[in-house]
């Protein structure tokens, strides 16, 4: 049976599904155009199909999104089976009052002097494209979907799984 596959222009779907995952996995490109990838904790995912990340202005992932502005975000949430993966574009910003107002003490850990460390970075990733997979997680929906590809040999597609691809442009 043929995957059924939603097109959506409505980014909000991917926000609602990544706002309670804090961890992405970020992926860049290099100079020999390899792919790097690291877990990322999202700040503040807007409406509008902006995120924010916190870094450091000396880390390989900026000297990689100046070369190369295509990210991808993987987000993942294994025990509710919802997968979302992210496509966009990435800049540096180095703005204070934007630092000021997504700083949390939490982040000390990684930038001691506080928000005015002169090592602080934001990248700013503009969603381009997504697309998630959203299926029911309940124990006994996968049993029964597991009891009846054995008894009839046909693959089991559960009320409730969704699947889109966002284009938000």
């Amino acid at each position: 049976m043929a995957e059924q596959v939603a097109q959506s222009h409505d980014v909000t779907k991917l926000i609602e599904r990544i706002q309670d995952i804090k961890i992405a996995m970020l992926t860049t490109a290099d100079a020999e155009g390899g792919l790097h990838s690291r877990p990322m904790y999202t700040h503040k995912p807007e409406a509008d199909g902006i995120l924010w990340f916190f870094t450091e202005k000396d880390s390989a992932k900026i000297y990689e999104v100046r070369k190369d502005q295509h990210v991808n975000l993987g987000y993942s949430k294994p025990d509710d089976n919802l997968y979302v993966s992210i496509s966009g574009t990435a800049s540096v910003l180095t703005d204070q009052a934007k630092i000021k107002e997504l700083w949390s003490e939490g982040l000390r850990a990684w930038f001691p002097k506080g928000p005015e460390d002169p090592n602080i970075a934001l990248l700013r990733i503009t969603i381009d494209r997504g697309e998630y997979w959203d299926q029911p997680s309940n124990v006994l929906v996968r049993a029964f979907g597991y009891v009846k590809a054995v008894a009839t040999g046909e693959r089991y597609q559960p009320t409730g799984d969704e699947h889109a691809q966002v284009n938000p442009k």
